[in-house]
């Protein structure tokens, strides 16, 4: 079983985050946060929309995803097919 450090970096607490405020604190830059939010959120359809301000619940999700995912975009032949897809 693999073990994760889900921690953040100490912080003084806000509301919320903004886009480079997010990025800065999960060490990633804009471009790599953009590519999580639209691997794992903005994924069927849905355009990802400006300006986006993040919780730290957000922060900790999206440090796990960045930590299981590839930095490079997925390989479209490998590609996996949804259900819905065959309706």
């Amino acid at each position: 079983m693999r073990h994760f450090d889900m921690t953040l970096p100490k912080l003084v607490p806000k509301d919320h985050y903004s886009e480079s405020e997010a990025a800065s604190i999960l060490g990633v830059s804009i471009a790599r946060l953009h590519q999580l939010l639209d691997q794992h959120i903005f994924n069927v359809g849905s355009r990802r929309p400006p300006n986006i301000e993040f919780t730290s619940s957000d922060l900790l999700l999206l440090s796990y995803w960045n930590k299981e995912s590839p930095s490079t975009p997925p390989d479209p032949s490998q590609k996996v097919i949804r259900i819905d897809d065959y309706k």
